[in-house]
């Protein structure tokens, strides 16, 4: 189950985070994000306690949308320390998304698990 965020709970959830926090923007009308959704879940499962998954609707949180100068859905943002270490938008499919989060997931699998308290940590993830 992925928890849902707000523009209410969006500082405590994550941008105060002491993990990283993947937040997948999506919409009840965008069959993409239907689609990744299995896909999300199961890197939710083999991170662990790693990093966190939650989810906003951006239609319903438009200042959040804004914020984050979405340009299609679903965008996902891996926010560390309030910062967003790496932008995923624009992906052509599972094979495409399921790739760029093997790389996260890789990157903070071999990552010293110091980076939970560190402001100062750049991952220089990559998109797929």
């Amino acid at each position: 189950m992925v928890l849902s965020v707000s523009e209410r709970t969006f500082t405590q959830e994550v941008l105060e985070s002491p993990i990283p926090v993947l937040v997948n923007f999506e919409a009840p009308w965008c069959g993409l994000c239907r689609i990744i959704h299995p896909l999300l879940l199961q890197f939710q499962i083999q991170c662990g306690d790693e990093i966190k998954l939650v989810g906003v609707n951006a239609d319903q949180n438009f200042k959040l949308s804004t914020t984050y100068k979405l340009k299609s859905l679903p965008t996902l943002l891996l926010i560390e320390n309030g910062t967003v270490r790496h932008r995923l938008e624009g992906f052509r499919g599972r094979e495409d998304l399921r790739l760029a989060l093997e790389e996260i997931k890789a990157s903070y699998s071999n990552y010293p698990k110091t980076h939970k308290n560190s402001k100062t940590v750049d991952l220089e993830c990559r998109s797929a």
